[in-house]
């Protein structure tokens, strides 16, 4: 079966529990029509580049998937019947990216914390 990276923005209004019921509701959907996800990654609410149905925020879901192309476009037709999702988007890849993805991955290095109390001692001081 071919794989995809999934990226699903939803609505800033929403609570992110309702967010990751969404991610369970396409995981369900995926393996119903006999896919498989391999990875869910919540990344939160974000801010978006500019103003998308009248949201300036979202929250922000990455999903690798190994599915046949039919689950996943009946995916897709069902993520654009949803009233709470602003963009998604489907990306056909070589092989799965199994690891944290950068925007996780940067949250969790502690170098960066460092950096930052490093630049409020100096503008501290």
């Amino acid at each position: 079966m071919p794989f995809y990276e999934h990226t699903v923005i939803a609505r800033q209004d929403i609570s992110p529990q309702q967010a990751e019921a969404l991610n369970d509701q396409l995981k369900h959907l995926i393996e119903d029509n006999g896919g498989h996800i391999a990875k869910i990654e919540y990344w939160g609410l974000r801010n978006l580049t500019y103003r998308v149905k009248k949201n300036r925020k979202g929250h922000y879901s990455l999903l690798a998937i190994d599915a046949p192309a039919a689950a996943v476009k009946e995916m897709e037709r069902q993520l654009g019947i949803n009233e709470d999702v602003i963009r998604f988007l489907t990306v056909r890849v070589e092989e799965l990216d199994l690891e944290l993805s950068p925007i996780l991955s940067r949250r969790d290095r502690p170098e960066r914390a460092e950096r930052t109390e490093t630049f409020a001692a100096e503008q501290g001081a």
